[in-house]
């Protein structure tokens, strides 16, 4: 399943352009127009449809595994290829890339399926996301570490993400989250760790152009002792935190984002001679505004 997903980036890489394309030629391309016809906003049984964004690490905050620090700079660009199997049932597959300074350094990819009445929505795929250089991601601001999850020496991972959306009326809705799956270090990583398992939940909710999320994460490292009580994971280290996010879709193609990451967060770790290692986990509050051009 990972070399699978990880050789996605290389059958997508067409679709990526062509998704370019479509998002300058929306309002003079008929095709597109007529894919989009359906209540629910999806496209029509047995047609495609591709789309493409980018975005500020602010604004790609989500309820998947994956958190960036909203303060370490650099965009995210994805494409989606959407394919209607029913009126009611979509497949999707995404690729995206994180860059700093022009550099990627992280591409991840995502394939599931949804099912949309207009009314509810529910929604599973699997991930994965990797560094493109095994070394550990740039320090962009001073005490603004670019890492994922406050983990500067990231490698990869891979999970499976649910999300739900009850709609409470024409503009506004409740949406769930779910996500659980590995994260994997670099080797020699100041943690000492190799595998830390990851879950995390995600409760938002959206009013027209506002949206908001609160999002609780988890991770503990993952060992392979049989003579401990719970062999699959270190009883002692474990470390959870809370984000918050607020973003107001602006009317001229702009959006402006503010929150914090790890409002509340808590952890333990075995000490050592330097100290109880751990992940960054400092309170980090931002506003950011993006641009769409």
């Amino acid at each position: 399943m990972r070399r699978l997903l990880l050789t996605l980036p290389l059958l997508c890489m067409p679709l990526i352009a062509a998704g370019q394309t479509v998002s300058a030629d929306q309002s003079t391309n008929p095709w597109i127009q007529q894919q989009t016809t359906l209540k629910t906003g999806q496209p029509a049984p047995g047609s495609l449809l591709i789309q493409s964004q980018n975005s500020t690490t602010a604004g790609a905050q989500n309820d998947s595994s994956l958190s960036l620090n909203p303060l370490g700079g650099g965009t995210v660009n994805s494409s989606t290829l959407q394919y209607g199997v029913t009126p009611n049932v979509t497949t999707q597959a995404t690729i995206n890339q994180k860059s700093w300074a022009t550099q990627p350094r992280i591409v991840g990819t995502e394939v599931g399926a949804t099912y949309n009445t207009g009314r509810y929505s529910l929604g599973l795929s699997v991930a994965q996301d990797q560094v493109t250089n095994p070394t550990p991601l740039p320090r962009v601001l001073p005490g603004a570490v670019t890492g994922v999850n406050g983990l500067t020496d990231f490698d990869n991972s891979t999970q499976l993400n649910a999300k739900g959306r009850l709609a409470l009326s024409g503009n506004s809705g409740v949406v769930l989250g779910a996500s659980m799956g590995r994260i994997h270090l670099l080797p020699g990583n100041l943690l000492g760790l190799s595998t830390l398992d990851q879950k995390a939940l995600s409760f938002g909710i959206d009013h027209g152009p506002v949206s908001g999320s609160i999002i609780g994460r988890s991770m503990q490292p993952e060992v392979n002792n049989p003579g401990m009580p719970n062999p699959g994971l270190y009883p002692d280290r474990r470390w959870n935190s809370i984000d918050l996010g607020v973003t107001w879709r602006l009317p001229w193609q702009g959006s402006l984002s503010f929150g914090a990451q790890n409002v509340w967060s808590s952890g333990n770790a075995t000490n050592t001679p330097a100290g109880p290692p751990q992940p960054d986990q400092s309170r980090t509050p931002y506003v950011q505004y993006h641009q769409d051009l």
